[in-house]
């Protein structure tokens, strides 16, 4: 106690002394963490906290008690210095949060939230990439090449739109010089001879809702479809196909046999690849052509 200061003025800078020693043990501990640690941080947020209420509620206690032998005015308004206190320091620390964490802008965050994006968005893809080289399609691709190298050929892709069937029939018509026929015609033709000896493919359709066997209706439904859709096709619409071009068609599978359709006809027949997993949707139909040189793949 120095010369001259009243137990109330004692106590307070006394009071101040311990604050300032806490927030110095608390800078200590904050420095002892490491800030990426979002664990350790949060539980050394939770006893900074406690320490800090403990030491506001010992120095009302102190005062409180002070208060009751003394009963002066000057430990009221040393009560009153402790709650300013308390902001005080609250508002410091504010202060010192805005300092080490700046506010960041509106377009800073758009700027952060894009990068952070397209951060993931990397990491998916190299990850898809991966899974990719060990996945079904991968292997699936491996299979149809060696197939198709033995033949001589290799794969003509054809966009994945509904009409990739189609598409690759229209494609292997062009290469062999046949007159041009656009999808439209093709799938107009196809409905139509299916129309015209729909006995020959009811037997293989049915309701998808119930398995019972396909009514009148829902054929001529189905047949719809494949004029004016993008339905997918399959073996019933190459089976009207090999009728209407009066050729033969060939569809290679990674491990099934080469299916063949349509052999009662002369002619090359025409070479589809069937890919059970080329695609997120899953069935897909590609061309071919004829297997480049290295050499030429190199120079193209």
């Amino acid at each position: 106690m120095e010369e001259g200061d009243t137990l109330e003025e004692t106590l307070l800078k006394q009071h101040r002394r311990e604050k300032r020693d806490l927030q110095a043990q608390i800078q200590s501990m904050k420095n002892a963490v490491p800030k990426n640690d979002k664990k350790r941080r949060k539980v050394l947020t939770e006893e900074i906290a406690k320490l800090e209420t403990d030491l506001n509620q010992k120095h009302e206690e102190e005062l409180k008690q002070l208060q009751l032998t003394s009963g002066t005015k000057e430990v009221e308004e040393a009560l009153n210095g402790v709650e300013a206190m308390k902001l005080e320091g609250k508002e410091e620390e504010e202060e010192e949060e805005e300092v080490k964490h700046p506010r960041v802008t509106k377009a800073q965050k758009r700027r952060d939230k894009k990068a952070a994006q397209e951060k993931e968005r990397e990491s998916r893809i190299a990850e898809a990439e991966v899974q990719n080289l060990q996945g079904v399609r991968h292997q699936e691709g491996l299979k149809l090449a060696q197939k198709l190298s033995q033949r001589g050929l290799q794969i003509k892709e054809i966009s994945s739109d509904g009409h990739c069937m189609y598409r690759a029939v229209r494609d292997q018509l062009a290469r062999r010089r046949q007159p041009e026929l656009s999808v439209e015609e093709l799938r107009g033709r196809t409905a139509a001879h299916m129309r015209s000896h729909a006995q020959d493919f009811l037997p293989f359709l049915s309701d998808a809702n119930t398995g019972d066997a396909c009514t009148a209706e829902a054929f001529d439904k189905y047949c719809a479809d494949v004029q004016h859709t993008a339905a997918w096709g399959g073996q019933l619409e190459l089976q009207a196909l090999t009728k209407v071009l009066q050729l033969p068609i060939d569809v290679i599978q990674a491990d099934s046999p080469t299916i063949k359709i349509g052999e009662e006809f002369d002619g090359d027949a025409i070479t589809l690849v069937y890919m059970r997993h080329a695609y997120g949707l899953g069935e897909h139909y590609n061309s071919v052509e004829q297997l480049k040189e290295p050499s030429a793949v190199e120079s193209a």
